[in-house]
């Protein structure tokens, strides 16, 4: 199936339906990439009912699946699936409020079952390596080391990386102000390395890349706008090479191993949930299974009878 969405071929009921759900989540405050990527599952669905001859108030439990499956025979991954089968849930359960249908045709549609997968996480010693080896001489270098030594020490996510203001760094009481998903704002702790790190970036690398055209990013890229996240996950990659990791390491592998170098050293679950900004525990839970495997390998290691 194509990523596009495709509003415009839609049905007038489709059209309005459509716009309805986009209305709420402007209303709710969501991002506007949470909306971009509400709005392509939602039209190829859209595209896709309306090429069944089905408006909104026609779709039943039978039809949710001939669509989950159709997505799956395309050659979709049960997290896409999955994926779409929330965005669907989410959608008419919209739809049931306005009163545009009378019940909810995905609530009864079980999501495929996804592969476990843990989080790619680094040891300690390969966070420094990776760190250590980033020079930070050049302003481009600078920028770097502050930017990773940051996303390690708060687990930041990209997106949240690049959306920083200079203003956001409290150097004094060694603290960032994040704004989150959904627009919600957290104050994260960051440690001594980190704020050393920015300081040497902003004195010394930022006024350098600095246009002078009052861009407020904290993080400037060669041309002096606000880096991007793919600009992010390049860099890392780069840096990640030179310092002779394991291919496929990827910003969201820094925060993961922040929150499980966090566990590990005797963190709270629930105190890890707010510093990552989850809205769910359940979410955080995951590195409690990191954690586990650790300790489940530290034992085959170590014990005698193991």
């Amino acid at each position: 199936m194509k990523n596009t969405a495709i509003p415009e071929q839609s049905s007038d009921a489709w059209s309005a339906a459509l716009a309805a759900f986009d209305a709420d989540l402007r209303r709710r405050g969501a991002a506007e990439k949470t909306r971009r990527a509400y709005s392509v599952d939602l039209g190829q669905f859209a595209a896709w009912s309306r090429a069944q001859g089905l408006e909104p108030g026609d779709l039943s439990v039978k039809a949710v699946r001939r669509y989950a499956a159709a997505v799956s025979g395309a050659g979709a991954a049960p997290t896409t699936v999955a994926r779409k089968l929330a965005a669907l849930r989410a959608f008419f359960r919209a739809l049931v409020q306005h009163g545009m249908v009378a019940q909810n045709p995905a609530d009864l549609v079980a999501a495929p079952k996804r592969r476990s997968s843990l989080p790619m996480t680094l040891k300690p010693e390969e966070v420094a390596m990776l760190l250590d080896r980033i020079p930070a001489t050049t302003p481009l270098e600078l920028r770097d080391r502050a930017l990773f030594e940051l996303a390690y020490a708060s687990g930041l996510r990209a997106e949240e990386l690049v959306q920083l203001d200079d203003g956001a760094v409290d150097h004094d009481r060694e603290l960032i102000r994040v704004e989150g998903k959904g627009s919600k704002t957290r104050l994260v702790p960051v440690g001594e390395h980190a704020v050393a790190a920015l300081e040497r970036y902003r004195q010394r690398a930022r006024p350098a890349l600095s246009t002078g055209d009052g861009e407020a990013a904290l993080f400037l890229s060669k041309s002096g706008r606000r880096l991007s996240t793919s600009d992010v996950r390049r860099r890392l990659r780069s840096w990640a090479r030179r310092a002779q990791l394991p291919p496929g390491i990827h910003p969201h592998a820094l925060r993961h191993s922040f929150a499980t170098h966090l566990l590990e050293g005797g963190a709270d679950l629930r105190a890890i949930q707010e510093l990552l900004g989850h809205a769910s525990i359940s979410t955080t839970q995951v590195y409690t299974r990191v954690e586990s495997r650790r300790l489940r390998s530290a034992y085959a290691r170590s014990h005698p009878r193991a």
